[in-house]
């Protein structure tokens, strides 16, 4: 993904806003999966955080999966999303401190409208995105 923008089909956007909403007021979260600059899928996980409502951690057994998919084949993995119930749609002091610098996607959900973000060495950068299916 680069920082001149992404795609986000509406089916992902509809599972992040759908799981974000059925799971207020907790965190909910998972994979943002595609190829390239396009973010096909958004696969739901469990929340296996201890503190579900201030933090979220993705189902270890849920990335496993999603990346021996990718070794095999299947869509990359190119980033997580999860949702802020606090309404507010930016990486939070928490988000900064558990970024990897690693170059993948982070959409957060707040409010009914999804943010994207790259997580870059310098820390996060908001990401410009265009709903469509390629």
């Amino acid at each position: 993904m680069s920082e001149a923008g992404a795609v986000l089909a509406p089916a992902a956007s509809d599972t992040i806003l759908a799981a974000a909403s059925a799971a207020h007021p907790r965190e909910a979260c998972g994979l943002l999966l595609g190829s390239a600059r396009h973010i096909h899928t958004a696969i739901e996980a469990a929340n296996v955080h201890p503190e579900p409502y201030h933090q979220f951690e993705i189902d270890p057994a849920v990335l496993i999966a999603a990346h021996k998919a990718a070794r095999s084949g299947g869509p990359q993995v190119l980033g997580y999303w999860h949702s802020h119930p606090n309404g507010l749609a930016a990486p939070s002091d928490t988000d900064r401190a558990h970024a990897s610098g690693d170059g993948r996607v982070w959409a957060i959900a707040a409010d009914g409208a999804i943010s994207l973000w790259l997580d870059g060495p310098n820390g996060f950068a908001a990401l410009s995105y265009s709903a469509g299916d390629g």
